[in-house]
């Protein structure tokens, strides 16, 4: 497959992946029973993986490496504390206000991982704000 091919599959897994956890987190903090079911719970593990074998095509085809590229770093520490934040948001039995910020933190997460991509700042948004 061509770069761009690559870059769009991997722009739609984002964007999938993003959407899907939103749903997810906000059918969540509602109470929505279909949070628990098979689609819900094995469906994001198919995006994400198409998510990060599509950006490990990527830097591999520009020959990237997260210790020369400070910005794929950044992109990479970010994407380990979205994680974080969405496995705390989603863990059924934690108090709703500690689930709801961790969400909320974890959406800013994503859009400061964006903002990272899109400069190529480790930075992102927050070069704008200081």
């Amino acid at each position: 497959m061509d770069y761009l091919t690559i870059k769009t599959l991997h722009q739609g897994a984002v964007l999938l992946s993003v959407s899907g956890f939103f749903a997810r987190g906000l059918g969540s903090l509602l109470g929505a029973a279909w949070v628990g079911s098979r689609p819900a719970r094995t469906l994001p593990h198919l995006v994400d993986s198409v998510l990060l074998l599509s950006a490990l095509a990527l830097a591999w085809m520009l020959r990237l490496l997260p210790l020369e590229a400070p910005w794929l770093l950044a992109k990479i520490l970010g994407l380990l504390l979205y994680i974080a934040l969405g496995m705390l948001a989603l863990k059924p039995g934690r108090p709703l206000a500690l689930r709801a910020a961790a969400w909320l933190a974890a959406l800013a997460t994503v859009g400061w991982i964006a903002s990272v991509a899109i400069s190529k700042n480790p930075l992102g948004w927050w070069i704008y704000l200081g």
